[in-house]
């Protein structure tokens, strides 16, 4: 069983990711496979000579053209607008069923630019991952010490999923959210994830949704015990958010297929 809790909010942009299985994508010299994206293009790069990668130079489009020729796997890198990372295997495959992938941006294994690292408390640049480790913690736990807000609330089937403040700092955005059981079992955490959405919720087929990692997670449950409630801290780089834009959270049960969706415009 698996719970799903959808938490719609501001926009945040991330720049950490966990590494990832890269999928297959199959050509052959016959036939275009087409490869579109979330975001236009910037660069494409294939690792060995008999695949080519094709996609327009001069003007920004989301689509690429993959063709191959008879010979060992190779690997494709993909750049787009806004920094996001795409990389999958190639191989030759003489019989095609598949010539069109949409890719989600789920499919990013990361981005491009290297983390900005905010200032401490007292100016001093931080210039390690322990010490920016360290500096986050201190702010989330002030956060989760300081008066909660309400922002966002969506109850169902025993589970509550609150947004309780959005907090900036240098470069740096924070969400406190809060888990809450009032179910008869105990609720174990999944994964959480997060995604910026284009569209509105009357057009699904327009919306296009891009992943969103944290930088860091603070106090995040691995299980909510039926009766309890859990706060926890969302680290990501600062976002802005487009006309149109917003948030999904998604709140994974290990074992269950309850599902909350949690609008906030």
């Amino acid at each position: 069983m698996k719970t799903v809790i959808i938490i719609s909010l501001l926009a945040f942009t991330s720049s950490l990711s966990a590494q990832k299985v890269l999928d297959t994508i199959y050509a052959n010299e016959h036939k275009n496979v087409a490869l579109f994206f979330p975001n236009p293009i910037r660069q494409g790069i294939v690792g060995s000579s008999n695949f080519v990668f094709t996609y327009n130079r001069q003007k920004e489009q989301h689509f690429g053209l993959l063709q191959a020729r008879p010979g060992e796997e190779s690997n494709l890198l993909v750049l787009t607008k806004g920094g996001r990372v795409y990389s999958y295997i190639l191989k030759y495959q003489k019989e095609l069923n598949k010539l069109n992938r949409f890719v989600a941006g789920s499919e990013s294994i990361g981005t491009e630019k290297p983390l900005v690292i905010p200032k401490e408390l007292d100016n001093r640049q931080l210039d390690s991952i322990t010490e920016l480790r360290e500096y986050f913690q201190r702010f989330c736990n002030y956060l989760l010490k300081a008066k909660n807000e309400r922002l966002a609330t969506k109850r169902k089937r025993g589970i509550k999923l609150q947004l309780q403040k959005v907090a900036y700092n240098g470069n740096v955005t924070y969400l406190v959210m809060e888990v809450s059981n009032t179910s008869t079992i105990d609720f174990e955490v999944d994964y959480i994830k997060v995604y910026s959405v284009t569209g509105t919720k009357k057009k699904r087929a327009s919306q296009q949704k891009l992943e969103i990692m944290p930088i860091h997670r603070y106090k995040m449950p691995p299980s909510i015990k039926k009766g309890e409630s859990k706060r926890f801290v969302y680290v990501l780089p600062k976002f802005v958010l487009d006309k149109g834009e917003h948030l999904e959270v998604e709140l994974h049960e290990l074992r269950g297929h309850r599902k909350i969706v949690l609008i906030d415009r």
